[in-house]
């Protein structure tokens, strides 16, 4: 992950600094801004940006419409900054295409091994393909398609159907499925997993009732026959 390069947006320069500092130290190349506008500025200018490290509360433009912003153009990696007591705005920011949370204050080495995880999901895509029940996931490109024809999917909802789809058959837990996912423990309301299942059956038509409701469990994913 050498020379990755991560965008670092907070509005509090002593908490660019310290994020700076165990991310460099690990290799990555970080950029700083210090406002929502600079943010975006910056993010379409430098154009190969691997990951946002976003904060909440800023002046100028706040991270939500950073986050709507980037989102029109880019299925990038977006992590959030917040602070403590924020759960329902946590679940609105899922529903705007947030990858990951962590809550201030943090340790920088908890923030660090997340980046790393969010970057490893994204970056071993594999050369091969999964199909599924007429659904097929192309890895290195990222691309789904439905009996050859491309659907649109969000970062979480791509990784999601890929989980699913290699674990047919089993009855997995929310839990399960949060920390495989998300790959860490999420202690938040159990409606996050079930507003992205609902929006990916959505977008995968009829083939969205693979995925079963295993109810008081979670779900499972199983093709017709």
């Amino acid at each position: 992950m050498d020379g990755l390069k991560i965008l670092v947006v907070d509005d509090e320069s002593r908490m660019r600094k310290l994020v700076r500092d165990f991310l460099t130290a690990r290799g990555f190349r970080v950029i700083e801004a210090g406002d929502g506008e600079e943010a975006l500025d910056i993010f379409f200018q430098e154009k190969d940006i691997s990951l946002v490290l976003l904060d909440v509360m800023m002046p100028k433009l706040d991270g939500w419409e950073v986050l709507k912003t980037i989102r029109q153009y880019s299925k990038v990696p977006v992590m959030m900054l917040t602070a403590r007591g924020e759960e329902r705005d946590e679940l609105q920011g899922f529903d705007l295409g947030v990858d990951e949370y962590i809550t201030k204050p943090f340790s920088p080495k908890i923030l660090t091994a997340r980046v790393e995880a969010i970057l490893r999901r994204a970056g071993t895509a594999a050369a091969d393909s999964v199909t599924a029940g007429g659904i097929t996931i192309d890895k290195s490109a990222r691309q789904v398609t439905i009996d050859g024809q491309p659907i649109e999917l969000s970062y979480k909802e791509f990784e999601l159907l890929d989980y699913f789809i290699n674990n047919q058959g089993m009855a997995l837990s929310r839990e399960k499925i949060l920390n495989n996912v998300w790959n860490y423990d999420y202690f938040g309301d159990a409606r996050t997993i079930d507003t992205h299942v609902k929006k990916l059956r959505s977008k995968l038509g009829s083939k969205g009732d693979y995925i079963k409701t295993v109810w008081g469990m979670g779900y499972k994913f199983e093709v017709s026959q």
